[in-house]
């Protein structure tokens, strides 16, 4: 059992919603990065997404291409992405990292050494966005054959002829992309959002997250309240983005979860 697996079943025995945050590491640098990675399970994040800086971010929006660029100008890399995982580590065991990202960092570090590394590092699941069901060999199958998680996207263009093959080799949770578009892009809407979750949780026993499109904690709660819990990265990312203390984003992120744990 990983740490997702483990954190999602002490969610369901409590009768609790998740609440998912996503950051860039390294913006807008290595340090505050890991203070606020730090400071999120404080602030009641159950799961971390942990963003991979990559150039050609095709499925983020402005803001998260933004934080990207920030971190890549700070010298932000892969090997400096794993090493502020194991700082967390040092001080945190038990709460989730998921890596969410693309496939070339990977691919160019080579996916055996990779998978190694991640491993050590503590990550716990992979979101890799550019690799669909078709290159599950690629990547999917040897990282849980290492014991990580392979966490699937499912949109709202994923049809019933096509869901079957995006759950088939999907561990750890389902996410669903609320919006048809990029990141940060549109408002979810739980009426929905409701429905489709629904249909995904007919086909699988795995949870589903909801993302993109949730940025205030009546929103969080909303979404939350029709899945098994909700996901915010654009609305973080944008108050690191414009220099706030971290005190003030963890105090941001925190009326995000308890949006998201009130459902």
């Amino acid at each position: 059992m990983t740490r997702i697996d483990a954190k999602f079943a002490a969610l369901k025995a409590e009768g609790k919603k998740a609440f998912v945050a996503y950051i860039m590491a390294g913006d807008p640098d290595y340090e505050t990065s890991l203070e606020v990675v730090k400071g999120l399970p404080g602030a009641g994040v159950d799961v971390i997404e942990l963003g991979l800086p990559f150039t050609d971010p095709m499925a983020d929006g402005p803001t998260i291409q933004a934080a990207g660029q920030r971190a890549l100008d700070g010298g932000m890399t892969l090997q400096r992405t794993l090493d502020l995982a194991r700082a967390f580590r040092e001080t945190d065991d038990t709460t989730p990292i998921v890596l969410m990202g693309y496939f070339n960092p990977i691919y160019s570090r080579g996916v055996e050494t990779f998978l190694a590394d991640a491993q050590a590092a503590g990550i716990d699941g992979l979101i890799v966005v550019d690799l669909p069901p078709e290159e599950d060999e690629e990547l999917c199958l040897p990282a849980q054959a290492a014991g990580l998680n392979f966490i699937r996207l499912a949109t709202p263009t994923t049809d019933d002829k096509r869901l079957p093959r995006v759950l088939q080799n999907t561990s750890g949770f389902v996410y669903y992309v609320s919006i048809t578009g990029i990141t940060g892009a549109a408002e979810a809407q739980a009426t929905n959002v409701g429905p489709e979750v629904a249909r995904i949780k007919s086909a699988t026993d795995l949870p589903v997250i909801v993302g993109f499109g949730i940025n205030t904690p009546e929103k969080s709660k909303a979404i939350a309240s029709v899945a098994d819990g909700a996901v915010v990265g654009s609305a973080i990312v944008s108050q690191i983005g414009a220099g706030k203390p971290v005190a003030e984003i963890l105090d941001f992120v925190k009326t995000l979860a308890d949006g998201a744990h009130s459902a």
